[in-house]
């Protein structure tokens, strides 16, 4: 199975933001940072799944296993229910994802301490979001 860590961070709420994605296919690793725009943390949780969602569906992944350390995103999957608008937007993309693009996917809510690979990539995002997005 495909692990799969996200992480989504910005530097202000809301503020420039990032995702990280770190894959790990039997020991093929796939490190990104992704830049976004200025939203809130928990926002970027959300983009960091689409995103990683994104990436495996190119590298036709299909089962994967995501490990994310948000537990508003965890919940939110879990009850596939997101009591903002903003967030309901991304979770039914996400799902809408999950269901067409992948035979199964499993979600589990790990610790921080669990995550650093994909927190390091968010922390990259977010230099490289003020960098782009401040010009």
């Amino acid at each position: 199975m495909i692990e799969v860590y996200i992480d989504g961070g910005s530097a202000g709420d809301p503020g420039p933001s990032g995702a990280g994605v770190f894959i790990n296919n039997n020991g093929s690793l796939i490190r990104k940072a992704i830049p976004l725009p200025a939203m809130s943390n928990h926002e970027a949780e959300f983009h960091a799944l689409l995103e990683a969602l994104a990436i495996c569906k190119e590298q036709q992944f299909r089962i994967i296993s995501v490990r994310t350390d948000s537990q508003i995103l965890n919940s939110a999957l879990e009850k596939e229910y997101a009591k903002k608008e903003q967030f309901r937007v991304l979770l039914e993309k996400a799902l809408h994802m999950m269901e067409k693009d992948f035979d199964y996917v499993f979600v589990k809510w790990i610790p921080s301490k669990q995550n650093k690979e994909a927190d390091q990539l968010a922390k990259k995002a977010i230099r490289l979001s003020m960098e782009k997005f401040n010009d």
